[in-house]
């Protein structure tokens, strides 16, 4: 995040709803920001050291896509899915740094959240569709309009559904995960039923708390079963 702020700092300036963000508004040094980012870089390859050599060898790569996606709007209207890709590494991370091997249950969890992270950032790209064209940026409102950028983002979050049931039946979870499966596929459904073409007031509520709530409760009943069948 603070690398994407550092590279978008001359294009946070001039939108309008993102001049007021630390480094434009200048609550934050653009260097210090910098810094920031190159010390934690550091940080994180050196801690997947002490976890396993897989994770270690894999930590550049990781690293690339997560700060490179903050070059793609530059060129490519599939940015959302760059993004996706960046958070899709954490089921994946998460159980090679425990496992130290491969396994089909965390790939599919990594489905899930590429999938949703595309979706909901679209939904939340819409408030920057005429600005976006404006500066020649790209994103999958600005290419698509908004209208079939809110579909695309419906049928992302249909995949979402899809694999979160999948994953289920997969591994054979319990009461517990398909209750937390059944509160975060309904959440998904309410924030498209908030977001209209015609009326973005509500994009934060959808994106921001909704997304939130969504993924705390998922992952709480996804533990739970675990420990409680």
């Amino acid at each position: 995040m603070a690398f994407n702020r550092y590279v978008d700092r001359d294009i946070d300036k001039l939108n309008p709803r993102t001049k007021q963000r630390e480094i434009p508004a200048g609550k934050i040094n653009e260097k210090s920001a910098l810094f920031f980012v190159v010390l934690n870089s550091i940080l994180f390859i050196a801690t997947t050291w002490f976890i396993n050599s897989l994770v270690f060898y894999l930590s550049p790569i990781a690293l690339l896509v997560v700060l490179g996606y903050s070059y793609t709007k530059r060129f490519t209207a599939l940015c959302h899915f760059v993004l996706g890709l960046g958070l899709a590494l954490a089921p994946i991370g998460a159980y090679l740094s425990v496992t130290a091997r491969f396994d089909w249950l965390p790939v599919l969890f990594s489905f899930m959240v590429l999938f949703w992270t595309s979706g909901f950032d679209i939904i939340y790209a819409l408030q920057d569709d005429e600005f976006d064209k404006e500066h020649n940026l790209n994103s999958i409102p600005a290419y698509l309009g908004k209208k079939n950028a809110l579909y695309l983002s419906s049928f992302l979050h249909l995949l979402v559904a899809i694999l979160i049931i999948g994953a289920g039946l997969y591994a054979n979870f319990g009461m517990w995960y398909w209750l937390g499966a059944a509160v975060f596929i309904f959440l998904l459904i309410y924030q498209h039923r908030i977001v209209k073409v015609d009326d973005l007031s509500k994009v934060n509520l959808a994106f921001f708390t909704t997304n939130g709530i969504a993924s705390v409760v998922f992952a709480f009943f996804t533990i739970l079963g675990m420990f409680y069948f």
